[in-house]
C-alpha cells in the first residue's frame, strides 16, 4: 500500500470521526449512542493497526445472555452421503426442514453410514408445499407470507423419485403452514405419501403435519392415506403456547389432532417439546399427561436454540440430567418411546429406527396370529411360525 492510500485513508477515518461527533453535539445525548461511541473512542485508531502490536478486543453489544454450552456445538457437515441428499434435493427442487429449520443434526442425518445389518441411516426430511409459510411462529426460522406461491404438482412425484433413489426404510414428510388453501394442503400431502408407497412400499412413512385449522376432516384425510406414523407437534406447555406459537395455533386444538389420528386407525402418534422457552416442571408434567390422555405414543424433547436476533431468546440451556430426568417421567407414564436430548429433534434417526421396528413387528403379529402351545400339538400350526411373547 503506498504512502498516499495510507494518508488518504487516514483522513477518510478523521473525517467520518469528526462528522459523527458534529452529528451527536447537535442531537439530545441518548446513552446508548454515547456508550457506542465512548467504546469507538477507547478502541484502537488507525495508527495501532499500522504498527503491527496485538490489539485489545473491543466487546459490543449485551454479552450478559445464556452462552451456548459445549454439548450444544456441532461439526460443518460434509461427506459424499451429505453431498448426494442435497444435489438430489436441489435437481428436483424439493426442500427440508433439515436446512430451513436450521437443525443442528443436519451432518448427522444426512452423513448416514450403513449399520452391521446393511440398513441406512442416512436421512432427511422433506418439507412440502414449498418453503414459505403462512404462520410466524416466534421460534421457527422458516419464511412467512400471506399469499406463498403456489403448490408445485410434480412434487408428490419427485418426492417419491428422490426417497426411492436412497434406499431408505423410514423417511419424515412435513410441511409450512397453508392456510391459504381450502384444505389446508390435506390433498397434496396425503397424495404425497400415496405416491412414496406405490414406488417403494417397504417405506414406513411418517407425516409431522400442521394443525390444518383444526379441521377433522383433513386430519382423516392424512391418516388414511397409508402413512405409519402420524406426529404433530405441540412444541411447549400450555401456559407458554400463545407467546411460542402462531396465535391460529392452541394447545387444545393440537391435542384433538393427536386424538383424532389414533381414531382414524393410525398405529403410532407423536408429538415433540422444546425445553429452555420458560417452562416449569409442573407445566411439563401436565402437558405429558395431557397427551397420554389422548393416546400419544412417542414424544422427544430437545433444546430450543434462537435461530436468529429475530426470534424469541432462549430462557436457559436445559442440562443434559434434566433431558434424562423427562424421559424416565416420560416412560414411567406409559410413553412407548421417549426421545430426550439437547439436540434431540421432532425428527430423530434413533427414534425412527425404533418405531420402525416396533411397527415392522406390529405387522408380522397381523400376518402371522399368534398360535398357543396347544394349537402346534393339535397339528393347527407349524412350530415356526408361533411368536413368543
Amino acid at each position: 500500500m503506498s504512502l498516499n492510500i495510507l494518508r488518504s485513508c487516514r483522513s477518510s477515518s478523521l473525517s467520518s470521526k469528526l462528522g459523527l461527533a458534529r452529528a451527536l453535539a447537535t442531537t439530545p445525548q441518548n446513552p446508548v449512542i454515547t456508550n457506542f461511541t465512548k467504546s469507538l473512542d477507547e478502541g484502537p485508531g488507525f495508527d495501532d493497526f499500522l504498527s503491527g502490536e496485538p490489539i485489545n478486543r473491543v466487546v459490543l453489544g449485551n454479552t450478559k445472555g445464556p452462552r451456548l454450552p459445549s454439548y450444544l456445538k456441532t461439526s460443518i457437515p460434509s461427506g459424499a452421503s451429505f453431498n448426494k441428499i442435497k444435489k438430489d434435493l436441489r435437481g428436483l427442487k424439493l426442500h427440508t426442514v433439515c436446512e430451513e429449520a436450521r437443525c443442528p443434526n443436519i451432518g448427522d442425518c444426512w452423513g448416514g453410514g450403513d449399520t452391521a445389518d446393511g440398513r441406512k441411516t442416512a436421512t432427511a426430511t422433506i418439507m412440502l408445499m414449498g418453503d414459505t409459510c403462512t404462520r410466524g411462529c416466534r421460534f421457527c426460522s422458516v419464511k412467512t407470507s400471506k399469499k406463498p406461491p403456489p403448490l408445485d404438482p410434480h412434487e408428490p412425484e419427485n418426492t417419491a423419485e428422490a426417497i426411492s433413489r436412497w434406499g431408505l426404510g423410514y423417511i419424515v414428510l412435513t410441511s409450512v403452514d397453508r392456510d391459504d388453501l381450502l384444505d389446508g394442503g390435506a390433498h397434496h400431502f396425503a397424495e404425497t405419501i400415496r405416491k412414496i408407497k406405490q414406488k417403494a412400499p417397504h417405506i414406513l412413512v411418517e407425516a409431522l403435519t400442521g394443525d390444518f385449522a383444526g379441521s377433522l376432516d383433513h386430519v382423516s384425510l392424512v391418516a388414511k392415506s397409508g402413512l405409519d406414523v402420524y406426529a404433530h407437534n405441540v412444541e411447549t406447555v400450555e401456559e407458554l403456547t400463545p407467546y411460542v406459537r402462531d396465535r391460529r395455533a392452541t394447545f387444545r386444538q393440537s391435542l384433538k389432532v393427536l386424538e383424532h389420528a389414533k381414531r382414524e386407525g393410525v398405529q403410532i402418534t407423536k408429538t415433540s417439546i422444546m425445553l429452555g422457552v420458560g417452562e416449569t416442571s409442573d407445566q411439563i408434567l401436565a402437558t405429558l399427561k395431557e397427551l397420554r390422555n389422548v393416546d400419544v405414543d412417542v414424544v422427544t424433547f430437545g433444546q430450543y436454540m434462537r435461530p436468529t436476533k429475530r426470534h424469541m431468546k432462549v430462557d436457559r440451556y436445559v442440562e443434559p440430567a434434566e433431558f434424562n430426568h423427562w424421559k424416565q417421567v416420560a416412560e414411567d407414564l406409559g410413553f412407548l418411546y421417549v426421545a430426550s436430548g439437547p439436540l434431540v429433534r421432532s425428527s430423530y434417526k434413533a427414534g425412527e429406527y425404533y418405531i420402525s421396528n416396533v411397527l415392522k413387528k406390529r405387522k408380522a403379529s397381523t400376518a402371522n396370529p399368534i398360535l398357543s402351545s396347544e394349537d402346534v400339538a393339535a397339528g393347527k400350526a407349524d412350530p415356526s411360525s408361533v411368536i413368543s411373547s
